[in-house]
Order: C-alpha cells, then sequence, then structure tokens
C-alpha cells in the first residue's frame, strides 16, 4: 500500500448495511495488520424546499445525533469482529457536509479508504452507490469496495486473492497489493494476464487466423513470470498460481474471481487514456465483481 506505519485504515459510515458489511470487512483487515481502524460519518445539510423556509430549530443537534448513533453501531461491529484483539485501536469522526470531499480529504493519510457498494437513500436498482462510485474515480489512496456474491451478501471470507497484472505502472501497484494482501490472509495469489485476439488483430500483416497464437501465449506467459518474480522473491510465504488467458480481462478476472475472497487491480491499464480517471476494467468490476475489489490509484514511487 502506498501508506504505511499507522496510517489508519478508513471507513465511510452511513448508517445502512451495506456500510456496516464494510466496516466488519475493514476491522478484519486492521487487526490482521495491526493498524488504527477510522470510521467517518459525513451527514448533508438538508436542502429547505422553497424560498425563505428554514430548518427548523434543533436540525443540526438531531443531525449530529442520528451521526453519531450511526458511528457508535459501526464502532459496535468492528468490536464484535476484531475480538480478542486488544490491540485494534477504533476512533469515530463525525462531520457535516458532503460525504465525498472529506472522505476524499481524511483518505490523504490513510492506508486503504473501505465503502459499502450503496448508502442509504439510494435507489435499490443501484448496484454502486454514487458515494462509492466518487471516491473510486478520486480517491487518493487504494480504495475497497466491498461486495458479495450476491447483493446485500456478506463479503467472502475464505479463497485467494486475485490480480490482474497488464504490465502498466498501475498494476505493478496493485501487484505488490496484492502480494502483501495474500500475505495477510494466509491465501494464494492468483496472478491473470489476459489478452484477446483484437489486442493483437491489427498487427501490419496478419488477419486472426494467421496469427501466431502459440508464440503469442509463449510471449505473453514469459511477461506474466516477470511481472511476479520480483515479488514472488519478496513474499515467499504466498503461494502464486500464474494464468494467461486468451479473453477480455474483465471476463478473465470475474471468471476468477468467483471463489475469491478479494480482487485487486489498477485503477487505470495499460490501454487506458492518462487523463482518464478510471478505466474501462476498473469500472466495469466496480459494478460487477463477486467479492471485495481493492483498486489501487498510485503507482509505485508516487
Amino acid at each position: 500500500m502506498t501508506a504505511t506505519g499507522n496510517a489508519p485504515i478508513l471507513v465511510g459510515v452511513d448508517g445502512s448495511d451495506s456500510a456496516l458489511r464494510a466496516t466488519a470487512w475493514a476491522a478484519r483487515a486492521a487487526a490482521g495488520r495491526h493498524a488504527p481502524l477510522s470510521l467517518v460519518a459525513a451527514m448533508t445539510i438538508p436542502a429547505p424546499y422553497g424560498a425563505g423556509i428554514g430548518l427548523p430549530p434543533g436540525s443540526f443537534d438531531e443531525l449530529e445525533r442520528e451521526g453519531r448513533r450511526r458511528l457508535h453501531e459501526a464502532a459496535e461491529v468492528a468490536k464484535r469482529v476484531a475480538g480478542e484483539e486488544p490491540g485494534l485501536k477504533i476512533s469515530t469522526e463525525y462531520h457535516t457536509g458532503n460525504a465525498v470531499p472529506i472522505l476524499r480529504e481524511r483518505a490523504r493519510e490513510a492506508r486503504m479508504l473501505v465503502l459499502g457498494t450503496r448508502g442509504l437513500g439510494e435507489f435499490s436498482g443501484t448496484f454502486v452507490g454514487s458515494v462509492a462510485v466518487a471516491l473510486v474515480a478520486h480517491g487518493p489512496c487504494p480504495v475497497v469496495v466491498v461486495r458479495g456474491r450476491t447483493p446485500g451478501a456478506e463479503p467472502p471470507a475464505e479463497g485467494p486473492v486475485v490480480v490482474g497484472v497488464d504490465g502498466s505502472p498501475l498494476s505493478e501497484a496493485a501487484v505488490g497489493a496484492a502480494f502483501e494482501e495474500a500475505s495477510a490472509r494466509g491465501a494464494r495469489l492468483v496472478a491473470v494476464h489476459a489478452w484477446s485476439d483484437a489486442a493483437v488483430s491489427g498487427v501490419v500483416g496478419f488477419v486472426p487466423g494467421e496469427l501466431p497464437w502459440e508464440e503469442i501465449e509463449t510471449s505473453e506467459r514469459i511477461v506474466l513470470a516477470e511481472r511476479v518474480a520480483g515479488w514472488r522473491e519478496r513474499y515467499p510465504d504466498v503461494a502464486v498460481d500464474r494464468v494467461v488467458t486468451r479473453d477480455r480481462p474483465v471476463r478473465s478476472l470475474l471468471r476468477e474471481a468467483e471463489h475469491a475472497q478479494l480482487l485487486v487491480v489498477g485503477s487505470r491499464g495499460r490501454g487506458g487514456f492518462s487523463g482518464m480517471l478510471l478505466g474501462s476494467t476498473s469500472n466495469a468490476l466496480v459494478h460487477s465483481a463477486p467479492c471485495p475489489l481493492l483498486i489501487m490509484r498510485t503507482e509505485p514511487g508516487s
């Protein structure tokens, strides 16, 4: 991760079941890393309907009481999850204002930011809420969106850690984070490198049926082996499975993540435009991953 040492794992708390599941996931992660857990609630001031209509007396006090009630509920969940971990330090913060800029500012010093898929007030048919979407695109640290196999389900606690590898700088950061997570969880790592006909069919002088697929696959396997070699030396305790597929990255990663406890990707891959905040693969996975999704947003050394 980009922030280490005493950097906290930060959780956005809004009173929803989704946020409580995210809190429980973050508490386990914090306890396993001996990192502090920071729970942050941001209550938006309601806008009165109609000109000249002010908020009734006591509205701000009521807003704060509700925010602190949500924080207390989340803290109780974290304490239950931590169990016999006396070293887990839990702090709570109440803020008044829009959640996105508040969480973004607090995340500057965080190890990671953990969010639920959908908060209170979001339409029930949406897969991911507006706060999560905004912070995945603009967060200053790694962002985890806690998802289950089905909407509303608990996130899986067993299985491998899966990481997407494409050779980009953010992919390199994702590989490092995935090794760290696999080591901390005692899990094996599945490194996935996907390539498709579309990636090479534009080679001058070839048509798809005539391309040297065996040579291309051998080359891609070498690329993947090189990308994980240095990290394997740093984390010798992590068993690694290398998967090279001739398929689209999203389909390949979803297939491997079906039985995983965590999926790790970079926010923007090798084919993304430099000005993009979120690549097509990571954007699709935010809405469809069958397990918690960790998105790396900072390159090594940044």
